[in-house]
């Protein structure tokens, strides 16, 4: 198997670091160790740290969109999709032992206010990954298995805000019970007749 390029290697790497540390508390040294080249290879590729975080977080966005494709699976009921969506979400949290929690919810709290570039790159994801959750609620409203009284898009980002929230007190109580509390309240308070 060919070896990745320097860029791809240390883009790479700064997923894997950027993810585990934060933003602030990673070097560019740190990235380039991590990717096993030398620091004065980073900038032949990249003209800041700040744009290889953009980068990053787009790498990882893009691996994100893989889990999304359960929502769009017409061989299982939309509620039933939504539903086990946000379980392997939470299965991933909890054998991760709750660290280091979202990649796009870490960089949210860290970086909207330092960076335009990152701020922006994060509110076009928070936008789509909040349509592909509401495509899948919109199914299930019409199915007539989520209540029809609150807009698709509402809930939708409903359902992602809270979960987001979730991440965030799972990795400071180390504990899975905000995803459980998650799943419970919402789909017992979305299902129909609730």
């Amino acid at each position: 198997m060919p070896r990745p390029s320097v860029k791809e290697e240390i883009v790479q790497a700064a997923v894997r670091v950027l993810h585990q540390r934060g933003f602030n508390a990673t070097g560019v040294q740190d990235i380039t160790d991590a990717a096993g080249v030398p620091k004065g290879s980073f900038y032949n590729h990249f003209e800041s740290k700040e744009v290889l975080g953009a980068e990053a977080l787009e790498r990882y966005w893009q691996g994100a969109l893989t889990s999304l494709e359960m929502l769009k699976d017409d061989n299982v009921p939309p509620m039933a999709r939504l539903q086990s969506y946000f379980r392997k979400l939470s299965d991933v949290g909890r054998k991760t032992k709750y660290r280091p929690g979202c990649f796009v919810g870490n960089l949210s709290t860290e970086m909207s206010d330092q960076s335009p570039l990152i701020r922006e790159r994060l509110a076009s994801i928070l936008a789509q990954w909040t349509r592909e959750i509401g495509e899948c609620v919109k199914l299930a409203q019409n199915d007539g298995s989520l209540r029809r009284d609150i807009q698709a898009k509402a809930i939708a980002a409903f359902m992602l805000n809270s979960w987001e929230g979730a991440v965030l007190r799972a990795k400071v109580d180390r504990s899975g019970l905000p995803f459980d509390q998650f799943e419970h309240l919402v789909f017992t308070a979305l299902k129909t007749g609730s």
